[in-house]
């Protein structure tokens, strides 16, 4: 989606910083607005509006809560395949087949790796071929059956991040981390999945929470910290999301309204069938 940096209403407004963005705009200079800088509140106007979007940014004991009240009339496996939907479809629309087909999915041991793997599935069946890293197989039913689901298709699944992965492959999705993940808990082999991830010159698309940062600080300022260019939220973003910058999604078209009101947040309006919103 657009930033409100690049009308040229808002350019003008937002001051002198702004004003290379307008000149490139009207002049067609072959200075694309990927190579130029961003002004400098750009961080800050995608943080707001995120949170003007969907009235509020959750804390990770509030997602926690949301989470436990959506499981007293949703299965696991129904959020899980609906979040999954979402994020296949919001991938689809931010990296399109015709240029990205070859995703490399990398998946943690718990519910935000059961979402990469759900997404996997039907990024295949949208016509993507997929890569899955799957180091830490959970060995509960569910998650059986979502790697049995992803291996019947024929969609490889890895223990580690393959060589020439940046060659291989379009982007890189990060399933690996959710809101529960506490900072300082980075164990094998996710302590080496991580750094190699951010040191990749893929695009980076990460569900829920970029894996690693705290949910409700942010990244921790390190050189491995991953710096995702697209952000697909479920259900609400989480606080983190003050600091990301990128594009932003917003998934989990499932959260009834006695929950929204609840916790005071709301979700942007769904065009039609769509699984997404574009924050």
């Amino acid at each position: 989606p657009k930033r409100k940096t690049t009308r040229p209403g808002a350019s003008l407004r937002a001051g002198p910083a702004s004003l290379p963005w307008m000149l490139a705009l009207l002049l067609r200079s072959p200075l694309s607005l990927q190579t130029m800088p961003p002004p400098p509140a750009a961080a800050r106007m995608a943080s707001s509006s995120a949170s003007a979007a969907c009235g509020r940014l959750l804390s990770a004991a509030e997602a926690a809560a949301v989470d436990e009240e959506l499981f007293e009339s949703f299965s696991v496996d129904s959020l899980m395949e609906l979040a999954g939907l979402s994020v296949a479809a919001a991938l689809a629309d931010a990296f399109p087949l015709s240029s990205h087909p070859r995703p490399l999915v990398v998946c943690g041991p718990g519910n935000n790796g059961g979402d990469g793997l759900v997404a996997a599935r039907h990024l295949w069946h949208f016509g993507y071929r997929p890569t899955i890293i799957y180091p830490k197989r959970s060995q509960k039913p569910l998650f059986v059956n979502l790697a049995a689901q992803v291996g019947a298709l024929g969609i490889p699944v890895l223990d580690a991040m393959p060589p020439g992965a940046d060659e291989a492959h379009h982007m890189l999705l990060d399933c690996v981390f959710g809101f529960s993940f506490k900072p300082g808990s980075l164990r094998a082999p996710f302590d080496a999945i991580l750094p190699a991830m951010a040191a990749s010159t893929l695009p980076l698309v990460s569900v829920d929470v970029p894996s690693g940062w705290d949910v409700d600080s942010g990244p921790a300022g390190g050189a491995d910290d991953l710096r995702p260019a697209v952000l697909i939220s479920l259900t609400a973003p989480k606080a983190c999301a003050a600091h990301f910058d990128g594009r932003h999604y917003l998934g989990g078209r499932f959260v009834p309204p006695a929950i929204l009101e609840k916790y005071g947040f709301t979700q942007p309006a769904f065009s039609g069938a769509e699984q997404f919103v574009r924050l």
